[in-house]
């Protein structure tokens, strides 16, 4: 049995290219393995913060071993989303990330959340040779969604990408959901080839 951790950084809506590739790649994936444990994390749905002044409190009470309880309940309510989204990624043996790019990068929800994981201490540490992964090993599969062609190489798949590897995941899959604005006659066949694109990953996932 496998945990397998699904980061959906997209707002819920029925056009949604990006969830309706992660929905067939899921659906295909359960059917595959029905003995996994898949959970969902919408960080649009629980409103995941932005990485701000009551992280940083938090983080210097903790360093000189205070206690949070001196935090305010919006600040603590911040750190307890923070702490989930740590222990689930250290749980997690697969990630799937889905999201649409904006503006050539990821949505700030999704930036947010990976502030929230790469953690000194909990999932990388310093060492003489640079920074090393404290839980590696992780499969990724990254679906994005994009009006335009990419090939992976805009500003939000990279991110992704060199993220994931800096946290010890290789290799990091890519589902690329592009065109369909740029060549919108061409649309339904692109779409079809991103569905079964997933199909082919689940399978291997």
């Amino acid at each position: 049995m496998k945990k397998v951790l699904v980061v959906k950084a997209h707002p819920e809506n029925s056009e949604s290219r990006t969830l309706k590739v992660l929905n067939q790649f899921l659906k295909d994936y359960e059917d595959k393995n029905p003995e996994d444990v898949i959970q969902i994390d919408d960080l649009y749905d629980e409103d995941f913060p932005e990485l701000g002044p009551d992280q940083f409190e938090a983080w210097s009470l903790m360093r000189n071993n205070d206690s949070l309880q001196k935090l305010s309940k919006d600040a603590k309510s911040k750190i307890d989303l923070y702490n989930q989204a740590i222990d689930q990624y250290i749980d997690a043996d697969k990630i799937v990330i889905a999201n649409p790019m904006w503006n050539m990068m990821v949505p700030t929800k999704l930036k947010s959340w990976i502030d929230a994981i790469n953690i000194a201490g909990k999932t990388f540490k310093y060492t003489a040779d640079g920074a090393e992964p404290l839980a590696p090993g992780k499969k990724v599969i990254h679906i994005q969604s994009a009006g335009g062609f990419y090939e992976g190489k805009d500003f939000g798949s990279q991110y992704i990408k060199g993220m994931m590897e800096f946290l010890g995941s290789q290799p990091v899959q890519k589902i690329s959901v592009e065109g369909m604005d740029h060549f919108p006659e061409k649309a339904e066949g692109l779409m079809q080839e991103s569905l079964s694109e997933a199909r082919k990953l689940a399978t291997t996932f």
